[in-house]
């Protein structure tokens, strides 16, 4: 087995190793400005300091960008030399970072940030931070030429890195152990959780998808170029794994859809797709891991990314990286499938303080705005605008084991103040089993239904 150094000892060119197949790096020139005497604040020693930087890492800048193919996918590789000046950005390396994404559009290729920074160069004061929004602008406009940003977080990843290049790509890998936050160990705060400025901290919070070990990394970042650079025409909708009969009635399809034999989304998943690979987290602080699967998957060598509910109340973190998924997909002209699979959305306390309506909102939003083909599929339970936020109007399809309901029926005689005894007939009067769903023009049809 191959010994990987610490992901803090990797140079910009032992990542570019790491990454690209053998021989197919190519520098991209860029345009790179002259340099003052001193920088342009006139910092005394400031010569001196880039001088042996140079002579320790043998580059000229913080950044070595170029272009390579990654297990066969072209890209744009970007990768901080953390030891120029603790790979700080400066004016020239906001040059080069501009001349790099004006390739990747131009050729129409994805980037890939292999981020080691430390932040914004202090010898080159406010100029230098002002490259924070020459990388943002780059960013964003590779991001409407529909072009994937896939960010590896090295060790460090602090600072406008992280809060640009970083936390602003499409995917978020990080190598294990590396030290990822908006603050960097000398600045926090001396009472600070060292965990939550960690890799395996960022992607508790939902910040970033995966932590990747250095010997998968190639495997894994040409697994997501792939996936994310062929999409599929369309979605199909799977057929069905569990019972092919319909139910009797309203309360036989509550039943079934319960039955914890039942398949799963994980199930679903696992027969529609040979490979696929998930995102993780809102962006937002949160995770739904229990209650939502997201991701992009292989099917027929082409791509189709979904969104699966797994038959818990889902919380809001689960819609809002549902939301991220779409507005993803749709970006990329990837085709979504999603799958309806939950009692309905949660509500307690903690959900409420989450912002559980407003998460809501954003996936009924993602999927209301797509342009891309959505199809959904009911697998189970049904439950509410819980269910219905992940739902394509008009090209939804359900299993003969599934319901969808404006209300779970227990709740629905609550509220009508029935006794217990007549939930079995609220919900024959809900009309929610899948046939009743096709004649009402709720759903399209049912899959591998049998007559």
């Amino acid at each position: 087995m191959r010994w990987w150094p610490m992901p803090e000892r990797l140079s910009a060119r032992e990542i570019l190793a790491l990454v690209a197949d053998e021989a197919t790096f190519s520098e991209l020139p860029g345009r790179i400005r002259e340099p003052k005497a001193d920088g342009p604040l006139g910092w005394q020693g400031y010569d001196a300091s880039r001088a042996r930087a140079t002579a320790r890492t043998g580059e000229e800048e913080s950044v070595v960008c170029g272009t390579a193919s990654v297990k066969g996918a072209p890209a744009v590789l970007i990768a901080f030399e953390f030891g120029f000046l603790g790979g700080s950005l400066g004016e020239r390396t906001g040059d080069r970072l501009e001349a790099a994404y004006h390739h990747a559009r131009a050729h129409r290729l994805p980037v890939v940030p292999l981020i080691a920074t430390g932040g914004s160069r202090m010898q080159e004061g406010m100029l230098a931070l002002s490259q924070l929004q020459r990388v943002a602008r780059e960013s964003a406009l590779t991001r409407e030429a529909g072009l994937p940003q896939i960010a590896v977080l090295r060790d460090p990843t602090t600072g406008g890195g992280w809060a640009t290049l970083g936390a602003g790509a499409d995917v978020v890998l990080a190598l294990p152990g590396a030290q990822v936050g908006f603050a960097g160990s000398r600045v926090r705060p001396p009472d600070a959780d060292p965990a939550a400025y960690s890799a395996g901290g960022q992607v508790a919070v939902g910040s970033a998808d995966a932590v990747v070990q250095p010997a998968e990394l190639r495997e894994t970042l040409g697994r997501w170029l792939r996936l994310l650079t062929t999409p599929a025409q369309e979605a199909p909708a799977p057929p069905a794994l569990g019972t092919a009969g319909l139910p009797a009635t309203g309360w036989d399809a509550v039943q079934r859809a319960r039955s914890p034999q039942r398949p799963r989304a994980q199930a679903y998943l696992d027969a529609y797709f040979t490979r696929r690979l998930d995102i993780s987290g809102d962006r937002c602080g949160g995770t739904d891991p229990d209650g939502m699967l997201c991701g992009f998957g292989e099917r027929d060598g082409r791509t189709v990314a979904y969104a699966a509910q797994t038959g818990a109340a889902t919380r809001p973190a689960g819609y809002r990286t549902a939301a991220r998924l779409i507005r993803l997909a749709d970006r990329l002209d990837i085709p979504v499938l999603t799958l309806v699979d939950t009692p309905g959305a949660a509500n307690d306390a903690e959900a409420e303080r989450q912002g559980a309506g407003a998460a809501i909102a954003e996936a009924f939003g993602a999927v209301a705005s797509a342009r891309v083909p959505i199809t959904t599929l009911v697998i189970g339970e049904g439950g509410s605008g819980g269910a219905l936020a992940l739902a394509a109007p008009g090209n939804t399809w359900a299993t003969p084991d599934s319901y969808f309901s404006v209300i779970a029926p227990e709740l629905a005689a609550a509220i009508l103040k029935r006794p217990k005894d007549e939930v079995e007939a609220t919900a024959e009067q809900l009309r929610i089993r899948p046939q009743d769903l096709v004649e009402l023009g709720v759903i399209r049809g049912i899959v591998n239904h049998l007559p």
